[in-house]
């Protein structure tokens, strides 16, 4: 009796120290991430070393030890740490940023056609997770497949809407593509989440080229608008409208950003010149999408068509320009703060198809 009892007791001491000991790896896994986020790699991966003494197959542990060792250009080491938590843990939620960063570090290591595999393997396990097309979409990008590219970044784009990189990366892309309307809108969906750093003073850059509309002014009292033969062409194919055809809307920018030169728009600020013209895109997607099809028409059209049906464009185009650091901009959007709440409490209710 009294062995077994010893033996209960043992038992419960083991299990009650294992408890501790987990709770203890989890939070060093904790400390480490706040060190990754601060940059501090290095002890990062002391932290998470500690946790794993302690737990040896903590799976959070050595999926964050993974990526701070990608991070460190460590990529084998890497590699070792995902096969490692995959083949623990089959069909576990955490694999999700695993396969990421397996697929990553195979990119890094110019092993793309593997990375590939590895991306496609996890979107078959985690359809529904975003970071996984995103990367495969960076991967074909490094390829310069860009049709490719694109195509996994409208998937990352569709599950994750509120995800400015997947908007900035088919931005670039469209601009590269000479897709005009669709990079306008795919910049225009990246400004409303990310208004400011790096990317939104080069993004501004982007959308301000793409909205003169292929205009110039030639003379004193000429204009040239150029129409390219690719656009043109970009109409019908077999007599029926090609998918993201935004010809016409193409077309209708063109006549109107000529008007920035007419003598009535000379006072008017970049901003204004701005809203007036995205107003106009807007008016003919609302006038010709029933005749149009694709992702462009299907995702992004109606998001902006609704903004300009509920007045929302002039706070809409001060948030574009926000980078900018215009003393008018600044100036405007510190003084309509209820505008702008109005305009991201529509933004975040809006329903994505």
């Amino acid at each position: 009796m009294k062995h077994t009892l010893l033996f209960f007791a043992l038992l419960l001491f083991s299990h009650i120290t294992f408890g501790q000991q987990k709770e203890e790896a989890e939070k060093l896994v904790n400390e480490g991430i706040t060190s990754y986020d601060n940059g501090n790699y290095q002890e990062a991966l002391a932290k998470y070393d500690k946790a794993l003494d302690l737990d040896k197959d903590n799976l959070l542990a050595m999926s964050e030890k993974a990526m701070t060792l990608a991070v460190l250009k460590r990529y084998d080491e890497a590699i070792a740490y995902c096969k490692k938590s995959i083949e623990l843990y089959p069909g576990e939620n955490g694999l999700k940023l695993v396969y990421v960063t397996y697929g990553n570090a195979y990119d890094n290591l110019k092993q793309t056609e593997k990375a590939l595999e590895i991306y496609d393997e996890g979107m078959k396990q985690f359809p529904n997770y975003y970071q996984l097309p995103f990367n495969k979409g960076i991967a074909y990008s490094g390829l310069k497949k860009y049709d490719e590219a694109i195509l996994c970044f409208q998937k990352s784009a569709t599950l994750s809407p509120n995800h400015p990189g997947s908007h900035n990366a088919l931005a670039r892309l469209l601009l590269l593509k000479e897709k005009r309307i669709p990079s306008i809108l795919a910049y225009s969906r990246f400004f409303v989440l990310e208004q400011e750093g790096t990317r939104a003073k080069e993004n501004l850059i982007g959308i301000q080229r793409l909205m003169k509309g292929d205009v110039e002014k030639t003379g004193k009292n000429s204009i040239t608008i150029n129409i390219s033969s690719d656009m043109l062409a970009d109409t019908v194919q077999n007599g029926k409208v090609k998918e993201n055809s935004f010809t016409t809307t193409d077309l209708i920018l063109a006549m109107d950003a000529a008007m920035d030169y007419d003598k009535k728009n000379k006072k008017k600020t970049a901003v204004q010149l701005f809203q007036r013209k995205f107003e106009t895109i807007c008016s003919s997607m609302k006038e010709v999408k029933k005749d149009n099809f694709g992702f462009y028409w299907e995702y992004y059209a109606p998001y902006f068509i609704e903004m300009k049906d509920k007045n929302l464009t002039e706070t809409f185009s001060y948030i574009v320009f926000a980078s900018s650091e215009d003393p008018d901009v600044v100036k405007w959007l510190k003084n309509h703060s209820v505008e702008i709440v109005t305009f991201y409490a529509w933004s975040k209710n809006y329903r994505w198809r």
